[in-house]
This record gives structure tokens, sequence and C-alpha cells, in this order.
């Protein structure tokens, strides 16, 4: 499955949540219903399997991975020793894209990813056109000069989307990012239930 590029807003009304990687357009959680003319005043009862599923594209669509692209992250969290749900959000803070979002040097995660994918994007001083690229502790992230001068990318840095995570040292004058910390389970910026998700992958 590709990666979605159609109206944002509609995605989250349909998860019932705010993605602020996807958007930073608000969600109106007054209209708690999936978007559509037939929609009723509430959300039908989801079973185990559609829980799982909507829990699954939260994460799928607030990073902005294509289907296949997800389950390799899943294979990695499962493979690595631990516990394979806070593996999976580890390495999905982890990303460089999101990395750009958080540092605030982007309003949104594709937004973030262009600026990678462009090469303006440098870690310790050396290009990096990934946006899957694993950031880690001792890493500066920084942007290109030509970069550092776009109006959104000045914008965005006034004012974020989401308050920074902890285990991020931004400069905001000199536009420069430094990991203290490697993201644990606990940064995703919006409620998961992870062992749904874990449970998906292991039938």
């Amino acid at each position: 499955m590709a990666r979605y590029s159609g109206p944002r807003l509609r995605i989250m009304r349909a998860l019932g949540v705010q993605l602020p990687g996807l958007s930073r357009k608000q969600w109106d959680a007054r209209k708690p219903y999936p978007p559509g003319m037939h929609h009723g005043r509430h959300r039908k009862k989801l079973s185990v399997f559609g829980t799982q599923l909507q829990e699954k594209q939260k994460l799928r669509f607030n990073y902005g991975l294509g289907e296949k692209q997800f389950r390799r992250v899943v294979a990695m969290s499962f493979q690595k020793r631990g516990n394979p749900g806070e593996n999976l959000l580890q390495f999905l803070e982890r990303r460089l894209d999101n990395a750009i979002f958080r540092a605030g040097f982007a309003p949104t995660i594709p937004a973030a990813r262009q600026l990678v994918v462009h090469g303006h994007v440098r870690i310790n001083g050396k290009r990096v056109n990934k946006p899957s690229f694993l950031i880690k502790a001792g890493h500066e992230i920084s942007l290109s000069e030509k970069a550092s001068k776009f109006t959104h990318v000045e914008a965005s840095l006034e004012n974020p989307a989401i308050v920074r995570p902890e285990w991020l040292g931004v400069d905001a004058a000199k536009k420069t990012a430094s990991v203290v910390a490697v993201p644990d389970h606990e940064s995703v910026p919006f409620p998961i239930e992870i062992n749904h998700i874990v449970e998906f992958y292991s039938k």
C-alpha cells in the first residue's frame, strides 16, 4: 500500500484522534463520528480485530509509512530483544523525519521528510537523505544553510506543532538539535494501545 496522500483531517476523524505528525489542523472532537454522508451520531463499537487495526493505523498514518514499510519496522521490533511493542514505538520515534518534526524544524512529518530527501539535513555535519535513518544519543541534527532560511522552517521553529520532547536539546537560533537520550515508548505524542498492535501482528 502506497503512502497516504489524501485529506488528512478525514483520516483523523476516521480514527478519532489528533495525529500531530500527519497534520497541524485540529480534528474537531465535537464530531465524534467518521466522515461520510451516512454517519450516525456515535461510533459503532469495534470488534477486537477492528480495534487492533485502528491502533495500527494511528501509528502508520502519524509516522507516514506505507503498509510494507510499517511491516518491516514491526519485524525489526519483534526481532530485537525486549518488549516488541515498546521496541516498535522507539523505532518510530527514532526515525530522522520524526526527529526533524519533533525538534520543530518542520510543521509535519511529511514536511520533515521533504527536508531529508532533498538533502537539507545533516547528522554530525554529514548529509543524510534517508527519512528512515535511526538517530541515537550523541547525534547532532542540523539544516543546510539554504533550508535554515526557508519560511516554513522559521515559522515552525517560532511556533512548534507540539511540545519538544526531553530527548532533544534544540538551539532554535542555530537551528540545531542534539539527541541527548534515546526516545522511549512514552515519547509518542498521542494515545496508543500498543498491545493491540502486538496482538495484531502475533497471529
